[in-house]
């Protein structure tokens, strides 16, 4: 049963995945991953068989809630474990998978995502279907869930995750535990792996963290600089930090685009220049935590909410640090978008236009023209109230609406539709 029509080979909507608790061992050198993976859930509806995502792996043994091996047959895209005893709508499962492979990849029709070598190392990318690259889950954005992660690789590497963190080293191997007890959707779960030099960020009651290359050093730790002020000024603009860490991973490969993980921002070696070429992008990818890795996606057709918001957060931070004002960024980016074809909706992009610029932009835009209508009181107890209310689950636009007409008292319903459901780019509010 699909559960998002953007992404509809992947995941199941029957499922309700609560924990993944994976054992992994990978050698860098062979690009070998082997391990066991264990997943708890339970089932919306009656069923009498279990269907996962896993890409590129293969399973050995599946057990289910501790009994003897289960049948089940694998197809280049799902798992599907077949159960001795039906389970009733609301029964609960644990199913544990042991599987092993080369990770790679996945061609998909927005490019390779997932599991990647990098010259040394791992990085991976999983958004929107990655995820199935390294473990199997259900992977659809709206289901959430909280993860333990046992990782054993050659001491000579580090690895990066999000959570809580512990290591122990024995015969030139490490293995790092990681656990996450907030939910995160599968794919913003993540390792990064590399011959990363680790230092300390001072945020006030949040465990930061720098990962990079030691060659790339002095660049680095000029271009991150500023962010413990970003995060305050985040702090204040959107309410708390809603994780216990944030880690910065830069790897000594050049990256197209930085990616977020839960708690974790990424980058290649091109985003840290040592002049901060790359300011609005690390804003942007720290924003992301309160907007798409706390308040996430019900579904795809969504993404404005995670992406509008994280370009909002360029803005503001330009505002906030000398630049720009956000007003100002918003005119210059209206007359850009204006010039572009007026072909695309913000509210229903469709799967192959979803990480379009101009939905970013849009989105941002969107959020400026509220901004204009209610004035900047209203608007910034907006968000508060949004990330507040809406922490670690899962929203839609029609929940934004929604919260965006109740703590304003404005009604806005056709400000939301010019600008999300039309396709002709409104102008902003005089």
């Amino acid at each position: 049963m699909s559960g998002d029509p953007y992404v509809a080979q992947s995941g199941d909507a029957n499922l309700s995945v609560a924990h993944y608790e994976l054992e992994l061992e990978y050698k860098v050198a062979t690009n070998r991953l082997s391990g066991t993976a264990v997943i708890r859930g339970h089932v919306r509806a009656a069923t009498t068989a279990l269907s996962f995502d896993l890409v590129g792996l293969r399973a050995s043994r599946v057990r289910v809630d501790s009994g003897k091996s289960v049948p089940f047959r694998q197809s280049d895209r799902k798992l599907r474990v077949s159960l001795g005893t039906p389970l009733a709508a609301g029964d609960s499962f644990s199913a544990t998978i042991a599987y092993a492979g080369a990770p790679r990849p996945r061609r998909s029709r927005w490019g390779t995502i997932g599991w990647e070598e990098l010259e040394d190392g791992v990085i991976i990318a999983s958004q929107p279907t990655g995820a199935p690259t390294w473990f199997p889950c259900n992977d659809l954005p709206s289901d959430k869930a909280t993860y333990r992660l046992t990782f054993t690789t050659d001491s000579a590497y580090t690895v990066v995750a999000g959570g809580a963190t512990s290591r122990s080293t024995r015969g030139g191997k490490t293995t790092w535990i990681f656990d996450r007890d907030i939910p995160t959707a599968t794919y913003l779960a993540t390792v990064q792996i590399g011959r990363y030099v680790q230092a300390p960020i001072d945020f006030t009651g949040v465990v930061g963290e720098l990962n990079y290359p030691r060659a790339l050093e002095s660049r680095v730790l000029a271009d991150f600089a500023d962010l413990p002020e970003m995060m305050r000024v985040f702090e204040e603009t959107f309410g708390p930090y809603p994780l216990p860490d944030y880690r910065v991973v830069v790897t000594e490969d050049e990256l197209e685009i930085p990616l977020e993980a839960q708690g974790v921002g990424i980058f290649g070696a091109n985003h840290a220049d040592g002049v901060s070429g790359s300011e609005r992008l690390i804003a942007h990818e720290l924003a992301h935590q309160w907007f798409g890795n706390s308040v996430g996606l019900s579904q795809w057709r969504d993404i404005w909410l995670n992406e509008g918001f994280a370009c909002y957060a360029e803005w503001i931070w330009s505002e906030r640090s000398g630049g720009l004002t956000a007003h100002a960024e918003a005119v210059s980016h209206h007359r850009r978008l204006g010039a572009l074809d007026q072909d695309v909706v913000l509210g229903e992009p469709g799967p192959d236009l979803m990480f379009d610029d101009r939905i970013y932009k849009r989105g941002a835009l969107t959020l400026h023209a509220v901004r204009l209508t209610v004035g900047d009181e209203a608007f910034f107890r907006l968000l508060h109230t949004w990330t507040e209310r809406y922490r670690w689950a899962t929203a839609t636009t029609t929940d934004f609406i929604q919260v965006a007409e109740e703590v304003t008292g404005v009604p806005l319903a056709d400000l939301f539709h010019e600008w999300v459901d039309a396709t002709p780019l409104p102008a902003l509010p005089g």
